[in-house]
């Protein structure tokens, strides 16, 4: 699990960098600005949040601040389809962020029901 801790760290500090990248991209119109702000925001908090969640006080805490984790990636995965679908940017400049998105969020989510099918196993004990 720790190495699954290590590579979702790297990729959610990667895809920050990536969610600046394209915010500063966007149009300088009133909705680029609005999208870009709120893509900004969730995109880069996800991973902040994460290096919050390993310093969790303990496995309850850890899967609360996972959550909100999971919250912010599906919060940039609505943003950032609305920026692929209000045509901010061309799609297929927008296809690789929304896909690690979706596969960020599939990790985070996996680690949130094995550390709660641990924490159920404990109690069982």
């Amino acid at each position: 699990m720790a190495e699954r801790e290590g590579m979702l760290d790297k990729r959610l500090l990667a895809y920050a960098i990536e969610v600046i990248r394209l915010t500063q991209a966007m149009p300088k119109t009133m909705a680029g600005r609005v999208i870009a702000k709120q893509v900004l925001r969730s995109g880069t908090s996800a991973g902040a949040n994460y290096r919050e969640a390993k310093g969790a006080e303990s496995r309850a805490d850890f899967v609360h601040k996972l959550q909100v984790v999971i919250k912010e990636l599906r919060e940039t995965d609505y943003w950032l389809t609305l920026a692929r679908e209000s045509r901010l940017l061309p799609p297929a400049q927008l296809d690789g962020a929304l896909r690690e998105c979706s596969e960020l969020t599939a990790m985070a989510v996996r680690s949130v029901v094995t550390v709660k099918r641990n924490m159920a196993h404990e109690k069982n004990e």
